[in-house]
């Protein structure tokens, strides 16, 4: 299939070209920067120019390139995954969501595109028992800045899924780890681990789900192959408390074992989202993928052969 993807260059925009290309589709790939261009033409990647909030220019690189399937990864997150960083990026990050993404979908339709898939979020689920699933809506009453994010994310949803004729697909991703990631050795959340500037809140009870971005790009391209129109939550097969993952992240980075601080202090100090993501946040099922996608993701890298692996 001839695939176009918005957000090439992303953390997962670089492996999922990659599995596209092993597959054997062709791939053009969105980009506002002629310096791109010989990288993804050495790539054997068509480029295409245009700045996502050109309407005009991404309508003409759609209709130019003429696919069947056009997957957008649009998202512009820091480098850095602090309270200060997370709201300093926020307007734009949704902005680009919004406006960037709308633009390139406009235009996916304007071409006669067959397919769309788009980036979405698994861990914002409303907080309950057991784990999410697709028909589990997202948080939109939970801290300020996730009920933000949640509404934008149910705005995306329901824009892309409503659309007549196109068979839209919501990829509802794990936390990403992972070369290029917060959580890679060598990344920020790394870093604060190894300060202790990572702390475990409170009971440490909310689930993270994660998901390596090799196993992402697999999800996608899979998607786009035989995917159902609908929501797919990709993530791996083990959701776990903070207090778990925390614990064995440390011992794995060989950094000093993570500090615990209450939720009042973590209210006080780092606001409403850290007690969420380190009290509340809810795990979600991978079962939907597994069925429909044959989605096989790998066992969480830290997790692996750790003392605290099976903690309670």
């Amino acid at each position: 299939m001839k695939i176009f993807v918005a957000g090439a260059t992303g953390v997962i925009g670089r492996p999922l070209i990659a599995q596209l290309l092993a597959k054997g589709h062709d791939v053009v790939a969105l980009t506002r920067s002629s310096e791109n261009m010989q990288t993804f033409t050495e790539q054997g990647v068509e480029p295409a120019i245009a700045d996502v909030f050109d309407a005009d220019a991404v309508k003409a690189a759609l209709v130019r390139a003429q696919p069947e399937v056009v997957i957008e990864q649009l998202t512009a997150l820091p480098k850095t995954y602090t309270g200060e960083s997370m709201s300093a990026a926020a307007p734009f990050n949704r902005r680009i969501r919004l406006e960037g993404g709308a633009n390139v979908l406009a235009a996916a339709q304007a071409a006669g595109v067959r397919r769309y898939l788009r980036q979405s979020i698994a861990f914002w689920a409303v907080p309950g028992t057991g784990l999410a699933d697709e028909e589990t809506p997202l948080s939109l009453d939970a801290s300020p800045a996730v009920a933000t994010d949640a509404h934008t994310v149910t705005e995306i949803e329901h824009r892309l899924l409503e659309r007549p004729n196109l068979e839209g697909i919501a990829l509802r991703y794990g936390f990403f780890y992972g070369p290029g990631t917060w959580f890679a050795t060598d990344g920020d959340v790394a870093n604060q681990v190894r300060h202790q500037q990572f702390p475990i809140v409170g009971n440490g009870k909310g689930v993270w789900s994660w998901l390596h971005v090799d196993d992402a790009a697999i999800a996608t391209v899979a998607a786009a192959e035989r995917g159902n129109p609908g929501i797919y939550l990709i993530t791996d097969d083990q959701p776990l408390a903070v207090r778990q993952w925390l614990s064995a992240y440390a011992q794995w980075l060989n950094a000093p074992p993570p500090l615990q601080v209450s939720v009042e202090d973590a209210l006080r100090i780092s606001g409403a989202d850290a007690v969420y993501y380190g009290t509340q946040m809810r795990g979600a099922s991978n079962a939907k993928a597994k069925r429909e996608l044959n989605f096989q993701p790998r066992p969480l890298e830290w997790m692996v052969n750790t003392a605290v692996a099976h903690a309670s």
